[in-house]
């Protein structure tokens, strides 16, 4: 390729092109912050030197000088929301909507921002009201997601599963744990009616939707066990090892007591060491030591105990050998050995916890939805040894 030299008259034209365009910039620049109130800049200000009470306070009047700050407006509102304000936030967000000259997007978006006060601030009939109005407009994939929120935390079941359905439809997005969670707390309520039958079908619906619910053969064999049936109950429990084998450790305990109705505890005792062997842990440990000590005596137990101390040292297997100890001890050792015994199960008491693998909350009992971040199937089904 040869090199023209008129190549070279060019550069002068696009060095001259690009000094007005940055000039021309430059001047729209000032022009808008000259526009903008000494109190927007004293509130950035603010910002930088972490004053954000503060800053907050100058953008507020930013917003009264200003009113055609909408992007501040929404700003504000959403801040206000995440510091707890709702009353604020609500404010915020309903003087949007009253105010003429609004854009549609702009609307829908105050009125989606509106919803979501009402809903943080526990006002879920408003918030229900604004979701609902949504529904066929741009903004109906939020909307059905925080209405599935909504029917969630007033226990309306029947209204979520329907509402997650919808939401699957609209979004591609599977929900099929969340619906089997809400057939299982169906099942709850028609059982605690007295409705077998009806928690039966919730039950199979549960599995019908999701086939690995953990919840729903465990419940399902609650289900057979109150109804004398325990050779069926073993057999939904033990399906559990195979849909999340840590879960096991939530099953142990009825698997054991429906073997022990059916008076057949030693082969419970086998098919528990088979387990352990298979799946570890602390929780299945305790009901092996118990199931042991029950069968075969404090000896076959204490000596269990020895042998998963040495390999997973932990408070609960030495306070399992405390007790087995205690058995054939003289007077001046049991003395010892029971307060010993009671220093050591205080603390492990204390220590031990089911966590959410989402959000880190504790808790002494199993959720299958966290009290704290609302995920289903968050909490680790084996309690571990932590600081509280």
């Amino acid at each position: 390729m040869e090199f023209e030299f008129w190549w070279l008259l060019a550069f002068p034209l696009f060095f001259v092109l690009g000094w007005l365009a940055a000039r021309v910039d430059i001047r729209q620049v000032i022009t808008e912050s000259r526009a903008l109130p000494n109190s927007y800049f004293r509130g950035l200000n603010f910002l930088l030197n972490e004053q954000p009470d503060k800053a907050i306070e100058a953008f507020l009047e930013v917003v009264k000088l200003e009113p055609e700050t909408i992007d501040l407006h929404f700003a504000l509102g959403g801040l206000f929301r995440r510091r707890g304000e709702f009353d604020r936030a609500i404010r915020m967000h309903e003087n949007l909507l009253e105010r003429e000259g609004l854009v549609e997007e702009q609307r829908l978006r105050a009125m989606s921002e509106l919803g979501q006060d009402y809903l943080k601030a526990g006002l879920l009939d408003r918030a229900e009201q604004v979701f609902t109005r949504l529904l066929d407009t741009p903004q109906h994939g939020l909307a059905r997601t925080h209405l599935l929120e909504i029917f969630v935390q007033e226990k309306d079941w029947h209204k979520a599963i329907d509402a997650a359905h919808t939401l699957e439809k609209d979004t591609s997005k599977p929900l099929n744990t969340e619906i089997a969670h809400f057939h299982c707390e169906l099942a709850l309520l028609e059982a605690a009616k007295g409705n077998p039958d009806a928690a039966a079908a919730h039950l199979d619906a549960a599995l019908g939707v999701n086939r690995q619910s953990v919840r729903a053969n465990l419940m399902a064999g609650d289900l057979d066990a109150a109804a004398g049936r325990h050779e069926a109950a073993i057999a939904d429990w033990r399906l559990v090892e195979t849909q999340s084998a840590p879960h096991m450790a939530l099953v142990v305990e009825r698997v054991l007591g429906s073997y022990r109705q059916l008076g057949r505890s030693g082969e419970g005792v086998l098919w528990l060491r088979a387990l352990y062997a298979r799946q570890p842990s602390q929780d299945v440990f305790s009901a092996l030591y118990l199931a042991v000590f029950e069968t075969e005596g404090a000896d076959a137990a204490k000596q269990l105990a020895r042998e998963e101390l040495r390999r997973n040292p932990s408070l609960r297997t030495l306070d399992r050998l405390l007790e087995a100890q205690l058995v054939d001890a003289d007077a001046a050792e049991r003395e010892l050995l029971q307060v010993e015994k009671g220093l050591v199960a205080s603390h492990s008491q204390r220590m031990m916890r089911y966590q959410c693998a989402t959000c880190g909350f504790k808790a002494k009992q199993f959720f299958w939805r966290c009290p704290a971040c609302g995920r289903w199937d968050s909490f680790d089904p084996e309690r571990h040894e932590g600081e509280n």
